[in-house]
């Protein structure tokens, strides 16, 4: 990843350390189901824009990089990737 989102997505990812932990904390304490269940929503939430954040860098700079070189192979197999990847975030 490249540094301004890799920044990004750090600080992200240790907000979400930390709303887990919050979460864990939450259980031990028997809190509210729904109150628990929607802090589980607002981390997968926060996990989706960090996923988004690092498929954005991955096409800006992994993918485009591919079709800057003009290897029909790498070209390839970048795109295969960032298929598979998108296939699998529908399921």
């Amino acid at each position: 990843m490249h540094s301004p989102a890799k920044e990004q997505v750090l600080k992200r990812l240790k907000r979400i350390e930390g709303q887990a932990r919050g979460l864990c904390r939450m259980v031990e304490e028997d809190r509210y189901c729904i109150d628990i269940i929607t802090q589980i929503r607002a981390v997968r939430a926060a996990l989706k824009r960090a996923e988004q954040e690092v498929l954005r860098d991955h096409v800006h700079h992994c993918v485009e990089g591919a079709i800057r070189s003009g290897d029909e192979q790498e070209q390839r197999q970048k795109v295969a990737e960032l298929m598979d990847v998108i296939m699998q975030a529908e399921k």
